[in-house]
């Protein structure tokens, strides 16, 4: 199992600080959020990604995935007009391009909520008709295009695996992935693995941290409910190569290096026991 730093928490210091801290500390990778200061597509179109290059050689860590934000700020395929569909699906058909130019294993994106008086007989052929529009693009490219659920808290559309599953196996696409944060599935009361079971092949990424189980927070490990030591021997077992990166957000915002030492080193000491 391969640990990646997350970005966002380095959003108020320059992104190297994200670079040189998951050198020092251990990481094998880094996931880069798609915001500003550091990362926004359309900022990177304009000035280029010499930088995201530079900073992936000078340290030795490859930038395991591309993160745009497209959770309603300002980006929702899943809501409003037409004219905002469209706004959004270039947004991140651009955050695509950007992702293959800074050399991204993926871009990872979620289906927003798509607005409580909005029916699933409504939202669902908007999703799928999206992803498939997406999903070409992807395969036109040549990147991996990751879809992951969120909680009840945050959407109403992609939030369990069989969600996923479904989206997945409607759009058809080679290029098109699901991945595992594993908050969504504690809160929902399903299990964490059956995201294995069910997805096989087609699980291309995890995001982990820990969860009280009641809320969207992501949590620092070992600091929640989730029973993360058992739940990263079955990982190992069951032979999953790919990456996992500690997703914790604004957790540790003010302290982002401190914060990132103390998440690895509880995920090394729960890979040990």
């Amino acid at each position: 199992m391969k640990i990646g730093l997350f970005t966002m928490p380095y959003m108020r210091l320059p992104l190297e600080r994200a670079f040189r801290d998951a050198k020092r500390f251990g990481f094998d990778g880094v996931e880069v959020w798609g915001g500003r200061p550091h990362a926004y597509a359309p900022d990177l179109k304009a000035v280029g990604d010499h930088e995201m290059k530079e900073l992936s050689v000078r340290y030795g860590l490859p930038i395991i995935g591309y993160t745009p934000e497209t959770n309603a700020y300002p980006y929702n395929m899943m809501i409003g007009s037409e004219a905002m569909r469209r706004d959004s699906l270039d947004y991140i058909k651009l955050s695509m391009d950007v992702a293959v130019g800074m050399g991204a294993g993926f871009t990872l994106i979620s289906a927003a909520h798509a607005g409580y008086e909005t029916t699933r007989a409504q939202y669902w052929p908007r999703l799928i008709k999206n992803l498939r529009e997406l999903s070409a693009y992807a395969e036109e490219v040549g990147i991996d295009l990751l879809l992951e659920p969120l909680t009840t808290y945050e959407s109403n559309v992609v939030v369990t695996c069989n969600d996923l599953v479904e989206a997945l196996d409607e759009v058809g696409s080679e290029r098109l992935l699901g991945m595992c944060d594993i908050c969504p599935p504690f809160c929902n009361r399903e299990p964490i693995m059956s995201y294995f079971e069910k997805l096989g092949g087609r699980l291309r990424h995890m995001h982990v941290i820990d969860s009280d189980g009641q809320s969207d927070s992501h949590m620092m490990p070992g600091e929640g409910r989730i029973p993360l030591r058992q739940l990263f021997q079955e990982i190992e077992a069951i032979g999953y190569q790919g990456y996992c990166t500690i997703e914790l957000i604004s957790a540790i915002m003010n302290e982002p290096s401190l914060g990132s030492a103390l998440a690895i080193e509880r995920v090394r000491e729960l890979l040990k026991e």
